[in-house]
């Protein structure tokens, strides 16, 4: 039997965007065990995930290098067959270096790379999706080049959304970690006004999302709920998942319809798509500016705010009836 060893430890949407390299080792090695490795908040999104094993949590958040040797040590315990790192940064690496294990491979980037068995190049500028880049360190097991990411919403889940979901409805979800990846707050307005003419809005997003979604939802006397911090992450993907369309930025709830097939309209301001973290449902679409503008992209992530203080790449996004379809 087969023993392995995911570790992702960024962002929520990172960490759905591996679990295809989970599904492709499971179908490979059936009865493998999968291990994952993940900082605390998103382990929830592998709650129910039937092909891993067990999750290891980082939490950064209370003693974040206690925690991260506390985590090594657990791994330590353990020998695995091969490590795959995807996280590109030091303390991945620290936990990829201390594993043991017999194979140990890695993206080029990584601080510890030259101790890795394999290394696989990363790259934001040739097109890949990130999904590909993933898969191929595991390519030498057959592993397939581009499948979709999956979550598990449980029956409970779905029970707890059945309320919000009794008609016809539209999920939105307007934050993002960076501002200047997210459109205007007036383009969610101009787009729940079509929107609510043809069923009702539900506006998604953590707890501090919640006042964002409080100041859209007030200029509607009704048919907008406001559900930031109301649902759990996969509480949202079953919602999401039965949603007529799915209106996000460039951020988690992207990846998080992706995984349920979604239907997804997504937004691309600062950020291009050819960057790799597009959407992978079979009913989707990007919007973006149709300006060409020199400076856009202006960087791999997002600012706290436009660079040259006009936020064209956000303005320019045409909100109409065709352009959302």
């Amino acid at each position: 039997m087969k023993k392995f060893l995911i570790i992702q430890t960024a962002f929520l949407g990172d960490v759905i965007l591996c679990t295809p390299i989970i599904s492709e080792l499971n179908r490979i090695y059936p009865d493998a065990k999968i291990d994952v490795v993940v900082r605390k908040g998103n382990e929830s999104l592998l709650t129910n995930n039937p092909k891993i094993n067990h999750v290891y949590v980082w939490n950064k958040n209370e003693g974040k290098y206690k925690s991260l040797i506390a985590i090594i040590r657990s791994i330590r315990k353990q020998k695995y067959d091969e490590v795959i790192t995807l996280q590109r940064y030091t303390n991945a690496g620290l936990m990829t270096r201390f594993a043991r294990a017999k194979s140990k491979i890695g993206f080029d980037k990584n601080a510890f790379s030259k101790m890795y068995s394999k290394t696989v190049p990363h790259s934001l500028e040739d097109g890949t999706h990130e999904v590909e880049r993933n898969l191929k360190t595991i390519a030498h097991h057959g592993a397939k080049s581009l499948i979709r990411p999956e979550l598990f919403p449980s029956s409970s889940d779905r029970e707890a959304i059945a309320e919000f979901s009794s008609k016809k409805y539209y999920c939105l979800a307007p934050a993002s970690v960076w501002e200047t990846k997210k459109i205007p707050t007036s383009k969610w307005t101009e787009l729940i006004e079509l929107l609510i003419q043809k069923g009702e809005v539900k506006l998604l997003g953590g707890p501090t999302d919640f006042e964002l979604c409080a100041d859209l939802q007030q200029e509607f006397p009704k048919g907008v709920h406001n559900l930031a911090g109301k649902l759990t992450l996969l509480q949202s993907a079953a919602l999401m998942e039965n949603a007529e369309m799915n209106y996000v930025n460039d951020s988690g709830p992207l990846h998080i319809a992706s995984a349920m097939n979604a239907p997804t309209r997504a937004f691309f301001c600062s950020t291009i798509p050819q960057f790799g973290f597009g959407p992978l449902a079979e009913d989707s679409k990007i919007l973006e500016t149709k300006n060409k503008l020199d400076c856009r992209p202006c960087g791999f992530h997002g600012h706290k705010k436009c660079p040259l203080g006009h936020f064209d790449c956000g303005h320019t996004i045409e909100i109409s009836e065709e352009s959302i379809r």
